[in-house]
């Protein structure tokens, strides 16, 4: 398939099907506000949020759909309070792993209810871990502390985002069970409701 080429910040690039150029191109309208949300990385994020548009008519052998029932990719990353964050010592909880960026609205706006889920969930054994896509890692520890996070948040990149199948478009969210297999992948603007609904159902059953 022939594909485009995005280059994000010095040295990451994401590869999307021609099929997003178009979008970008009947959806000229909605430029100015992708500008606003990042003018200093503005074809990143028209890039990136158009991949989300295409999200919902993806086939469904996607990669990181694939990834479904099969274990989660280790890594090991510490966090932004210098912690060190090993996904295999997560095992025996359930784990909510979200890839946001600062830049993306739709993340900041589920963001406080995970908080919410940690707080509430966290005593039977639910874990969320964040990774943020962006380059600047000033910006990060900004919005970890203005959205009070409580759960470690990693700086992820090209390489973690491969291992997941390829992150094209952001939020994006694995639930993963207490035998560390991913039981679900969430892309674009979710429905909360039904996270939450499965999440308690690996929760009671893990």
């Amino acid at each position: 398939m022939l594909t485009i080429l995005a280059l994000i910040g010095s040295t990451r690039d994401i590869r999307l099907s021609v099929a997003v150029s178009q979008i970008i191109s009947h959806r000229s309208a909605a430029v100015p506000r992708v500008a606003r949300l990042a003018p200093h990385r503005s074809w990143m994020t028209i890039l990136l949020m158009a991949a989300c548009l295409l999200a919902d008519g993806m086939h469904p052998a996607l990669a990181a759909t694939s990834l479904v029932h099969k274990k989660a990719p280790k890594f090991v990353r510490t966090d932004l309070e210098n912690r060190r964050i090993d996904l295999e010592s997560y095992r025996g909880k359930v784990v909510l792993l979200n890839f946001w960026a600062t830049w993306c609205a739709p993340c900041k706006v589920e963001m406080p209810r995970f908080v919410e889920w940690q707080n509430k969930y966290g005593p039977r054994g639910l874990r969320i871990i964040g990774i943020s896509m962006d380059d600047d890692e000033a910006l990060v520890h900004t919005a970890y502390a203005e959205l009070r996070l409580n759960y470690p948040v990693v700086m992820g990149d090209e390489k973690l985002g491969e291992l997941y199948g390829g992150i094209l478009g952001l939020p994006v969210t694995y639930l993963i069970d207490g035998h560390g297999r991913i039981q679900e992948v969430y892309r674009g603007e979710a429905d909360l409701n039904r996270i939450e609904t499965q999440l308690r159902s690996l929760l009671s059953n893990r």
